[in-house]
């Protein structure tokens, strides 16, 4: 993700050490950076990596007017006020995001010293896609579940036609009638199938947690946001706070729309009539993982807007693209190029001679790569078969309520002469 990607903006003014006066102007945080830009001139005046904050703290300038106030390596210290829509959202959403990084990069030092490796890169590219696979072999495989338990419903209701098929019968041939018609299967017998068939349809696994992740939440208006979490579960969406108490649970069929404002920012809501939406905003910075799964789940009620609509441009590669811009970029990765792409001469000769004689992989990273590919292998064919499995049940389905859609016509007419 594009480190340049706005997270969030604020109206502040900032305390300029050097003339001793406020400055107004607007504090911008992106995923891996703080800065603030005067209003007048639009110079940034602060520029922080969030990897060189040391602290964030909540202060009172001149113990009277609320600010921030962050420590910076080599002890500077920055003091930013008058914060709109409040001190504690800013707060929040600054601190959330820099404990993510500091989380997310444990040994950011020595990494600036010793970059990864090729085998280091290219595992890492390959787990970050066993994951996305993973997730969305979880989603499918929910849907097969919820296909297969539509076919117990149908099951359940052929037989119930039949039951009435069978009283029809009776009724249309009186019991005085010599050539009465006489049920050959009781209710006694017919109520065990019955009692199986409801304790199949019971739902399996609705509450298993896809993804659960860190983030800043809001009800309605952003200056009531709190830290929180965001899960994704099966069957649908859960917003717990700091002490994992349930704040609000959306079920998979009862959210009307989510909106995507940023790579970091969703919108999720809930209509109802004669009272309030219920509406939320989720900030997180791991909503990168979590966007492609809600896009999974709620295909047709999402929209990417601002910003986010570089997900869209990034995710709709048709598969051969895919495929190649992997190839490329794991050809990349070991240090492989076409011969359209060899040096003829120059310095990097002897740059691609040193590339050759360097190590691509250890013996280690070969065996753990080999076994993520293994992994995908079994999930994509797992996938296949589930895929598969899915077109069954939906021509079964499709079968199944044709008869059912002709035997409750032929049923409705024999009431009609009955009445």
């Amino acid at each position: 993700m594009s480190s340049d990607v706005h997270v969030h903006s604020w109206p502040c003014s900032y305390y300029l050490d050097v003339e001793k006066r406020w400055v107004p102007g607007k504090l911008t945080l992106t995923p891996h950076s703080l800065k603030f830009s005067a209003d007048r001139t639009e110079e940034v005046l602060v520029g922080l990596p969030l990897s060189s904050i040391t602290e964030i703290r909540k202060e009172a300038s001149l113990f009277l007017f609320s600010a921030i106030t962050i420590l910076e390596k080599g002890q500077a210290k920055h003091w930013f006020s008058s914060l709109r829509p409040s001190r504690n959202v800013v707060f929040n959403i600054i601190e959330h995001f820099w404990r993510e990084l500091l989380l997310s990069q444990p040994g950011t030092a020595a990494n600036t010293t010793s970059p990864m490796s090729r085998g280091q890169e290219l595992m890492g590219l390959m787990a970050t896609s066993q994951r996305r696979m993973e997730d969305t072999a979880k989603v499918l495989h929910h849907q097969g579940e919820q296909l297969d338990s539509v076919m117990r419903g149908l099951e359940k209701m052929e037989s119930d036609l039949d039951v009435a098929d069978r009283l029809l019968t009776e009724l249309e041939t009186p019991s005085w009638w010599p050539f009465s018609y006489k049920l050959w299967k009781t209710p006694a017998e017919a109520k065990p199938k019955e009692v199986v068939s409801e304790a199949a349809c019971e739902p399996f696994g609705k509450d298993r947690i896809v993804i659960r992740v860190p983030a800043v939440v809001s009800k309605r208006t952003e200056s009531h946001s709190k830290p929180g979490k965001l899960t994704v579960l099966v069957s649908g969406l859960e917003i717990h706070d700091s002490s994992l108490l349930l704040l609000h649970r959306f079920e998979r069929e009862d959210v009307d729309d989510i909106k995507v404002h940023s790579p970091y920012e969703v919108s999720i809501r809930q209509r109802f009539i004669g009272k309030p939406d219920v509406a939320y905003r989720v900030i997180s910075a791991k909503m990168p993982e979590v966007i492609p799964i809600l896009e999974v789940q709620f295909s047709k009620k999402i929209e990417l807007l601002g910003d986010a609509l570089v997900l869209r441009s990034r995710g709709r590669a048709s598969p051969a693209e895919s495929s190649c811009s992997l190839g490329h970029a794991a050809s990349r990765l070991m240090g492989f190029m076409s011969p359209q792409e060899l040096p003829m001469g120059g310095p990097e000769d002897e740059q691609l001679q040193l590339q050759k004689n360097w190590p691509l992989l250890s013996e280690g990273e070969a065996q753990e790569l080999t076994q993520i590919l293994s992994k995908l292998k079994g999930l994509a064919l797992d996938t296949e078969a589930e895929l598969e499995h899915q077109d069954e049940a939906l021509d079964g389905i499709t079968g199944a309520v044709d008869r059912a859609t002709l035997t409750v016509d032929k049923q409705n007419r024999r009431m009609r002469k009955l009445m």
